[in-house]
């Protein structure tokens, strides 16, 4: 992190971050070739076009990201052309796993590398952002997560990275994040279709009808969750508190979201960095808006400061 007391839009830094860890996740040559698409505009349009209703504005979303997507959908294509020209076989590596399948065709595999993208980079920078924005306004809860990371680091030598062992120690920093869930709701809702009649209470569900189920009518309800309006990520403690059915950021069933785990890793090692190296505080007066996914209007600027070298 080259932060270096001056401000920073904290959302846009947190999709390259994510971009990059996709990378080493093991998307590399097509993460990057999305981190330059991030940066000419492509995969922002891209997420917003399917979402919103069509409008005669020449800024349209819709219209915007129609051509995003075939501009990126060539630049994936290109990175396909170029892997099968290598004729390279990296086992680790997902584009060649993708590759090595024929029960697909290419827009298919091209579709699939989009998807994967936009739902690892976009969702993840938005969790990190909601993680930011509720500790900004708790010095509390901010204070145990340090004292939590400093726990951490001061058993670990000065260049060593962290480990899956310090990820479970790090308790406090899940509640935190699985309560900037709860609060922020960044996916409103899935989408899912009744395979048969359904009956729930009164109601009876037709088969073939699609169902949205919202989750933020089961975070934010007040019979589910005390003070459900209320930032308190010690509601979270105990030994089955983040896994219920009144809690569903990642979806649920066999329908579970792949990368929650990885995304909620991304999440807690940015956190432990940021904390442990910098102050900030949010600049202006930003929140969180859903129109109809969670963005915040400004980037969420925030003013960063270095407390000490980075260790």
């Amino acid at each position: 992190m080259a932060w270096q007391g001056r401000q920073h839009h904290l959302l846009r830094g947190g999709k390259k971050v994510c971009i990059q860890c996709d990378s080493e996740a093991g998307a590399g040559a097509v993460t990057r070739g999305a981190c330059h698409c991030h940066d000419t505009g492509g995969l922002p349009h891209l997420h917003e076009g399917p979402h919103l209703f069509p409008s005669p504005h020449p800024r349209d979303p819709i219209r915007q990201s129609c051509p995003a997507r075939e501009r990126i959908s060539s630049t994936v294509k290109g990175i396909i052309e170029e892997r099968r020209k290598a004729d390279c076989c990296k086992k680790d590596d997902f584009l060649n796993v993708l590759l090595s399948t024929d029960e697909l065709s290419d827009e298919e595999k091209v579709s699939f590398v989009l998807d994967s993208l936009l739902g690892g980079y976009e969702t993840t920078s938005l969790m990190i952002s909601m993680v930011v924005y509720f500790l900004g306004q708790s010095a509390q809860d901010l204070d145990l997560v340090k004292r939590e990371h400093q726990g951490i680091r001061s058993t670990k030598a000065k260049e060593e990275c962290l480990s899956s062992e310090d990820y479970k120690k790090m308790e406090y920093t899940q509640h935190v994040i699985n309560e900037a869930l709860r609060c922020g709701n960044i996916v409103k809702f899935v989408h899912r279709k009744a395979l048969k009649d359904v009956r729930y209470k009164e109601y009876l569900i037709p088969s073939g009808w699609k169902v949205l189920p919202v989750f933020s009518a089961v975070h934010l309800n007040p019979s589910l969750h005390g003070n459900a309006q209320q930032f308190q990520p010690c509601r979270w403690e105990g030994p089955s508190q983040g896994t219920s059915k009144k809690f569903t950021p990642f979806g649920g069933g066999t329908r579970l979201c792949p990368g929650s785990e990885l995304a909620k890793v991304e999440a807690a090692f940015f956190l432990h960095h940021l904390v442990l190296n910098f102050r900030w505080k949010i600049d202006g007066d930003d929140i969180p808006m859903a129109y109809p996914y969670v963005e915040f209007p400004r980037g969420l600027p925030i003013e960063i400061e270095p407390i000490c070298s980075e260790s």
